[in-house]
């Protein structure tokens, strides 16, 4: 199912369970690897990103089967293997495979991992900081050669805080010997996520949530069964979706103690938002409000994996609104497609955009180029009046397990074809 059809101009209403996190999903596949013995992850999202990881999992002879409500993995037969292919191409996140194989075999070898093309996201700083453990890595005809005699513990500071790069560290210091510090580590929820499962395997992390982690290394480590935590992504696409729509929404258990950039932006744009044991309520009627500058950092800043949905909501508010993307610097490529959809985005930089919103956006056929950019149009065909096309939907599929069911739960009259 390559299109999205959209039917526009209808608030949302109802209520909508949200999906277990891609971005905490992915790494503790990873660390799976780090047992000689079967893991349980319940709520794991069942999207084309974890589906994708799993073809690696079982290339290298892990045994991954999908339960009920979780998936299990037993890894207690890893061996070497290149990690070729377009699974690795595609997907961004085989990155952190780095870190598990040089904990797990003391050798890796993959072809250079791809993603969505949202800027150059350099990998020299996870390849930096895996040699000051120890680490050798050699790149030949596009394909990363790293092998580890013998890990050992460092002290690391991270000139930026990497999500990625603070992943893998985690991953090869559980199995180094001696401690590994890290220092300006990123504090993202999925890594503190990360941490906690591998806590539950039996590693001992300190500083677990903050900037400075030690990791005591030497393992082993046993399987464990771990709920993988709900994705603020998702909570935050559909909590903006509906501020730029209209409706009144429950989004059950969305992690609000995690999206406290997320709700006071909905705020800032007209919208009631109340944090509950369910989950989310959001309230929203009327246009939104402009903003007057939208600046997106790493946590607990505003997130740039909600930037291209925030823009898509601001196109249409009240007034102007200036964004600036601090992470990425290609984050706008889906400006021009919504401007096709009658948005007066002008853009300053490469950097920086000025939004001169509009009474409504107008219906149109639209092409996503990678994964937020694709959730931004699907939200600006609810807003638009007439019938929206979204092409180059397997993007969003990467991260959302069914968009569309979901927003049909909330009453929107959406179908993939």
């Amino acid at each position: 199912m390559d299109s999205i059809h959209i039917q526009g101009g209808i608030s949302l209403q109802g209520k909508v369970r949200i999906q277990g996190s891609k971005n905490a999903a992915l790494p503790i596949l990873a660390a799976t690897l780090l047992t000689v013995d079967r893991s349980y992850l319940k709520n794991c999202p069942r999207i084309s990103d974890v589906y994708a990881m799993i073809s690696l999992l079982q290339r290298l002879g892990c045994i991954v089967v999908w339960r009920e409500d979780g998936l299990q993995v037993d890894s207690s037969k890893v061996g070497r293997e290149a990690m070729g292919g377009e699974a690795v191409k595609g997907m961004r996140s085989s990155l952190c495979l780095l870190g598990a194989l040089l904990g797990r075999c003391g050798e890796v070898l993959l072809e250079h991992p791809g993603g969505c093309v949202i800027g150059e996201r350099p990998i020299d700083l996870h390849l930096w900081a895996l040699e000051q453990m120890g680490a050798v890595f050699l790149e030949e005809e596009g394909m990363i050669h790293g092998v580890a005699k013998e890990l050992r513990g460092a002290d690391i500071i991270l000139p930026k805080p990497s999500v990625g790069a603070t992943e893998n560290i985690i991953l090869a210091a559980v199995m180094a010997r001696d401690d590994t510090c890290i220092e300006g580590a990123a504090v993202e929820p999925e890594i503190t996520a990360l941490c906690r499962y591998l806590q539950c395997c039996g590693a001992s992390i300190d500083g677990v949530g903050t900037k400075r982690l030690v990791i005591h290394g030497g393992g082993p480590l046993r399987g464990a069964e771990f709920i993988v935590p709900t994705d603020r992504i998702v909570a935050g696409t559909y909590l903006l979706a509906c501020v730029g729509a209209g409706g009144c929404i429950l989004l059950e258990a969305a992690p609000a103690a995690e999206m406290e950039a997320v709700l006071a932006l909905a705020s800032q744009m007209g919208a009631s938002c109340l944090a509950t044991e369910e989950g989310i309520y959001v309230n929203a009627s009327g246009y939104p409000k402009a903003v007057e500058h939208l600046i997106t950092r790493p946590y607990p800043g505003f997130p740039t994996d909600l930037q291209s949905v925030a823009l898509a909501v601001l196109s249409a508010a009240e007034g102007d609104s200036v964004i600036e993307e601090s992470i990425f610097e290609n984050r706008f490529r889906v400006a021009g497609e919504l401007n096709r959809m009658g948005a007066k985005i002008e853009q300053l930089t490469a950097q920086r955009v000025v939004v001169h919103g509009v009474k409504r956006l107008r219906s149109a056929e639209v092409f996503a180029m990678e994964l937020r950019g694709g959730a931004a149009l699907v939200t600006a065909g609810l807003m638009a009046q007439g019938e929206t096309m979204v092409a180059g939907c397997p993007y969003i599929y990467r991260g959302y397990e069914n968009i569309c069911r979901d927003f049909r739960e909330l009453g929107a009259r959406i179908v993939s074809v």
